[in-house]
C-alpha cells in the first residue's frame, strides 16, 4: 500500500477543497467583460484577469475563455475596485470600477497592446509579465522572467519550466517520460534532423518568448510524443519603426555568448534579423560500476571512471521579411542559418577484478572527438482572413537541410596487475561519420466559426524526413604503423520517414458554463530503413526494413465551469511514438567496446492512451491547476542491457519494444502572490508506474512510487532590482531493469535595471550546490549495473541586455495578423 497511501490521501484533500468550494455563497453581482488583442481584435484566450481592492489587494481571479470572455461570480461587496488584465507577449492593463447594488457589470470590450506604452480610455500599463500563466490544459512559462537562465540555452530554459526535466545530456522530460514532443514556434525544427538536444544547446535562452507545454494535445495538434507537446516560442518584434536589442554574457569555464537583433516595420513591410554567437567548456566526470553475477564470466567486478571536456562554438543567423497586402492578408519568408564546432577529450580508466577482488586488468585510454556542421532552413508562410470574423487560413511550407561530420579517435592499452601488457587486445581506431538529413513541411490550417459559440478547425500536414549516415571504421596494424578498414563496423545507414495526416476538430459551447470538443486524426505513416556493409572481399550486403502503418488518432475535451471560480476539464486522446534514429541504426556505438549501444530497424512504434481529469481554482492570490492523469503505452521502446557474450566483462544495450507500461498519476500546479512583489510557483508530480515485462528478453514485471517537484521563486527588491530562485528535486524512478537514480538542483539569478529601464546587468548561478547529476542502476539478473554523470563545478554567467529602438503608439495601425500565427499551442479554455 506504499503507492495508494500517499496517493489516496492527496485524492481526499483534492476532494475535500472541491466540496468546500461548491458551498460558496450565491451570486450576488456579477462583472464580465472580453479581452482582445488592441490592433487585429484577435481573441485573447488564457488571458489572466484580477480584482483587487481599491488598495491594491487581491480579491478575486479568473482567465478569459475560448471566445476571450471573462466572468467574476459572488461578488458580494461594495467599493471601489480595480481590474488588471494580463498576457503572455501584452502589457497589463487596469481599469478602476465602482460596485454598488448592481446585478450586472459589463466592462465590454478590453483591448490590450503589444510591447507598447499605451493609454486607451481609461486603461493604464502597470506590471510585469507572470512568470508562468496556469490553465486547466496548458501552462505558459515567460521566458523574460527567467532570470537563473540568463546568459543560458534553451535546455536550461527548459529546466526551470515546471513539469519539465533535463538531464545532463540535454534529454528532456516531461512528467517523467522523456518521451515528450518539442515544437519550435508550432512546427518541427527541419534543420535540426533528429537531434533535438543539439538544438536546445544552441539556441541562447534570450531569444524565447515564452515555452507553451500541453500535457493532453486535441486532434489538432501533432500525435507523437507520450506525455504531450513543448512548443518554443521564439521572439517576434511587431512594433512600428526601427527597434533591435543587444544581450552578451560572460561565465564561469570560457563561457561567452552574444545577440543581437535587428527589426523594422511599416503599414506594409516586417523586416527582421538576428544573429547569436555561442562559445564555452563543458567539464563532466562519471564512473560505471559493473558486477557479474554469471559464474561463466572470469571478471566479475569492472569499474570504469572518465573525464570529459566539451569546448563548442556555435553561429545562429535568423533573416525574415512579412509583407501585408491587407489588413487581412500577408505573407512572410523567413530562414535560418547555424553552423557550429565541437571539440571533446575523454579520458578513460578501466579496472576488471576476478571474483576475490583480485585486480586482474587496467585499461587506461583517451577518445578525442571533433564535430563540425551545419544547418539551415527555409520557411513561406501564408495568412488569410476572410471576412466572416473569426475564419481563418494559415499554410506552411518548411524545408531544412543540416549535414555534420564526426571524425573520432579511440586509443586504449590494457595492462595486468604486474604492469605487463594483458592478453586482451588494446585498441587503435579511428571513426569518420557523416551524418546527411532533409526535411519538409507542408501544413494547411482553415477555422471556420458557425456561429459564436461553435467553429470548426481543419487541416492537413505532410511530413518528409531523409537521413543517411555513413561511417567508416579503421584500426591501427601495429607492425606495419598503418591503418586498415574495419568491415565489421563500416555501414551506411539511410532511413525515409513520412507521415500524411489530416485532421478535424469541432467545439461547441452548448450553455455559459459548459463547453466540448471533438477531434480525429488520420495519419499513414512509413519508415523504410536499409543497412548496407561490405565484407572483407567488397561484396556488397544490404538489409533493408519497411514499417507501413495507419492509425487513427481521436481526442475528446469536456469542461464545465463551476462556482467560484473552479473549472473542470475531462480529456482522453490517443498519441503514438515514432523510435527516433539513434534507436533503429544497428550499427554498433563502440566509443566504450565493454559498454557497446546497438539499435534496432524492427522497432515499432509506440501506441499511447491518455486520460486527464484536470481542476483549476482561481483564488484573490493563488491560482491552482491540478491534474489527475492515466497512461497506458503499448509496445513500449526500451533500451535493454544484457551481458555481452564476446567481450569478457562488457554489456551491450539494444532497443526492443517490451509489453506494456501504465502510469496513474496526480500533477499540482500553484502561484501565489504572497506579498507586494513577491511571489512562488510550485508544482508536484506523484505517479506510480508498472511495467509489464517479455519473458524472451528476460524483462520481468516490475512497478514502483515516482515523484518529483519544482519551486520556483522571484522578488522585486526595489523597482530595479529583482531576483529569483529555482529549486527542482526528482525521486528515484522506476525503469524496466531498474531505476534511475534521484536529481537535485538549484539555480538563482538576480537583475538590475539600468539606463532608464532599457538596460538590464544580471548575475545567475547555476547549480547552487553542485548537486545535479544523473545516474542509474541496473539489475537483470544477469548483472548490477551502476553509472552516474555530473557536472564538475558551479556555472555562473555575468551578463548584460540593451533595447533600442522607436516605441511607436500608432493609432493608425491596421489590422494585421495576430504575433505567431501558427505557432500558439493549448486547447481552448471553454
Amino acid at each position: 500500500m506504499r503507492f495508494y497511501s500517499p496517493l489516496f490521501v492527496l485524492i481526499l484533500v483534492f476532494i475535500a477543497l472541491t466540496t468546500q468550494i461548491f458551498a460558496q455563497t450565491p451570486i450576488s453581482v456579477q462583472i464580465k467583460g472580453k479581452v482582445v488583442d488592441a490592433k487585429s481584435s484577435a481573441i485573447l484566450d488564457f488571458a489572466t484577469i484580477k480584482l483587487l481592492k481599491a488598495d491594491n489587494n487581491p480579491f478575486k481571479a479568473t482567465q478569459s475563455n475560448l471566445e476571450g470572455n471573462f466572468t467574476f461570480n459572488d461578488i458580494n461587496e461594495a467599493g471601489n475596485f480595480k481590474i488588471s488584465i494580463s498576457f503572455v507577449g501584452y502589457n497589463t492593463l487596469s481599469r478602476t470600477i465602482t460596485i454598488t447594488n448592481q446585478k450586472v457589470i459589463d466592462l465590454g470590450i478590453l483591448k490590450l497592446n503589444k510591447n507598447a506604452d499605451a493609454v486607451l480610455n481609461e486603461v493604464v500599463v502597470t506590471g510585469k509579465k507572470d512568470v508562468i500563466q496556469l490553465g486547466i490544459d496548458r501552462k505558459v512559462f515567460n521566458a523574460d522572467q527567467s532570470l537563473a537562465t540568463q546568459g543560458g540555452t534553451a535546455a536550461d530554459l527548459l529546466a526551470t519550466v515546471p513539469s519539465v526535466q533535463v538531464d545532463l545530456d540535454g534529454n528532456v522530460s516531461l512528467r517523467g517520460t522523456s518521451n515528450v514532443r518539442i515544437l519550435i514556434d508550432g512546427k518541427p525544427s527541419t534543420f535540426g534532423g533528429s537531434d533535438v538536444n543539439a538544438i536546445l544547446q544552441s539556441l541562447p535562452a534570450n531569444a524565447i518568448d515564452k515555452v507553451e507545454l500541453i500535457t493532453n494535445p486535441s486532434s489538432k495538434y501533432d500525435v507523437e510524443g507520450q506525455s504531450g507537446i513543448i512548443n518554443i516560442v521564439l521572439k517576434k518584434n511587431q512594433r512600428l519603426g526601427v527597434n533591435g536589442n543587444v544581450n552578451t554574457s560572460a561565465g564561469r569555464f570560457n563561457n561567452y555568448n552574444f545577440n543581437t537583433g535587428l527589426n523594422f516595420r511599416n503599414e506594409k513591410w516586417n523586416f527582421s534579423g538576428n544573429y547569436s554567437l555561442r562559445s564555452g567548456d563543458r567539464i563532466g566526470f562519471g564512473s560505471n560500476n559493473t558486477r557479474f553475477l554469471s559464474t561463466n564470466n572470469t571478471s566479475a567486478f569492472t569499474t570504469a571512471s572518465q573525464n570529459t571536456l566539451r569546448s563548442d562554438l556555435t553561429n545562429t543567423l535568423k533573416l525574415g521579411v512579412e509583407r501585408y497586402f491587407t489588413p487581412k492578408t500577408s505573407l512572410a519568408i523567413s530562414g535560418n542559418l547555424n553552423v557550429g564546432n565541437e571539440d571533446a577529450r575523454e579520458t578513460l580508466n578501466q579496472f576488471f577484478f576476478n571474483s576475490n577482488g583480485d585486480l586482474q586488468d587496467r585499461g587506461p585510454g583517451e577518445n578525442i572527438n571533433t564535430e563540425d556542421g551545419y544547418g539551415y532552413d527555409l520557411n513561406v508562410d501564408f495568412f488569410h482572413k476572410f471576412k466572416n470574423p473569426g475564419e481563418e487560413l494559415s499554410t506552411n511550407f518548411s524545408y531544412g537541410k543540416s549535414n555534420e561530420n564526426d571524425f573520432e579517435n579511440i586509443v586504449q592499452q590494457f595492462f595486468n596487475s604486474q604492469g605487463g601488457l594483458s592478453d586482451r587486445l588494446g585498441v587503435n581506431r579511428r571513426n569518420d561519420v557523416a551524418q546527411d538529413n532533409r526535411n519538409f513541411n507542408i501544413q494547411l490550417d482553415y477555422i471556420k466559426p458557425f456561429s459564436k459559440t461553435s467553429k470548426l478547425e481543419a487541416g492537413y500536414r505532410t511530413t518528409l524526413r531523409y537521413s543517411d549516415e555513413d561511417q567508416v571504421s579503421d584500426t591501427l596494424v601495429a607492425n606495419f604503423n598503418s591503418y586498415n578498414r574495419d568491415f565489421d563496423l563500416t555501414s551506411l545507414f539511410e532511413m525515409e520517414e513520412f507521415v500524411h495526416a489530416v485532421y478535424s476538430n469541432y467545439q461547441k459551447q452548448f450553455t455559459e458554463n459548459f463547453g466540448a470538443q471533438v477531434g480525429l486524426r488520420a495519419e499513414q505513416a512509413y519508415l523504410n530503413t536499409n543497412f548496407s556493409r561490405a565484407d572483407i572481399n567488397g561484396t556488397p550486403n544490404s538489409a533493408p526494413g519497411r514499417l507501413d502503418y495507419f492509425r487513427l488518432y481521436p481526442s475528446i475535451f469536456l469542461t464545465q465551469k463551476l462556482k467560484g471560480n473552479n473549472q473542470l476539464q475531462l480529456s482522453y486522446s490517443r498519441r503514438v511514438n515514432r523510435p527516433r534514429g539513434w534507436q533503429i541504426n544497428p550499427f554498433p556505438d563502440v566509443a566504450d567496446r565493454y559498454n557497446i549501444r546497438i539499435g534496432n530497424p524492427n522497432l515499432r512504434p509506440e501506441d499511447i492512451h491518455s486520460f486527464e481529469f484536470g481542476y483549476a481554482k482561481f483564488w484573490k492570490a493563488v491560482t491552482l491547476t491540478s491534474s489527475l492523469y492515466y497512461r497506458q503505452v503499448n509496445d513500449v521502446v526500451q533500451s535493454i542491457r544484457q551481458q555481452n557474450p564476446d567481450q569478457n566483462g562488457g554489456t551491450i544495450s539494444r532497443w526492443f519494444n517490451i509489453a506494456r507500461n501504465q502510469s496513474f498519476g496526480l500533477e499540482l500546479i500553484s502561484r501565489a502572490d504572497i506579498a507586494k512583489g513577491f511571489n512562488i510557483t510550485g508544482n508536484l508530480n506523484f505517479f506510480q508506474t508498472y511495467f509489464t515485462g517479455d519473458a524472451s528478453l528476460g524483462i520481468n514485471d516490475n512497478d514502483g512510487f515516482n515523484w518529483n517537484g519544482n519551486l520556483t521563486s522571484q522578488m522585486t527588491i526595489t523597482k530595479k532590482l529583482s531576483a529569483q530562485a529555482n529549486l527542482f528535486y526528482m525521486a528515484p524512478r522506476v525503469m524496466s531493469q531498474g531505476r534511475m537514480k534521484e536529481m537535485i538542483a538549484m539555480d538563482a539569478g538576480i537583475k538590475y535595471d539600468v539606463l532608464n529601464k532599457k538596460g538590464s546587468i544580471g548575475l545567475n548561478l547555476q547549480d547552487v550546490f553542485n548537486s545535479r547529476r544523473f545516474g542509474m542502476l541496473t539489475d537483470n539478473g544477469q548483472f548490477i549495473q551502476e553509472f552516474e554523470r555530473r557536472r564538475q563545478g558551479q556555472m555562473y554567467n555575468l551578463s548584460f541586455s540593451y533595447r533600442f529602438g522607436k516605441m511607436e503608439n500608432n493609432q493608425r495601425r491596421n489590422n494585421k495578423r495576430p504575433e505567431n500565427t501558427g505557432g500558439g499551442m493549448g486547447e481552448e479554455s471553454f
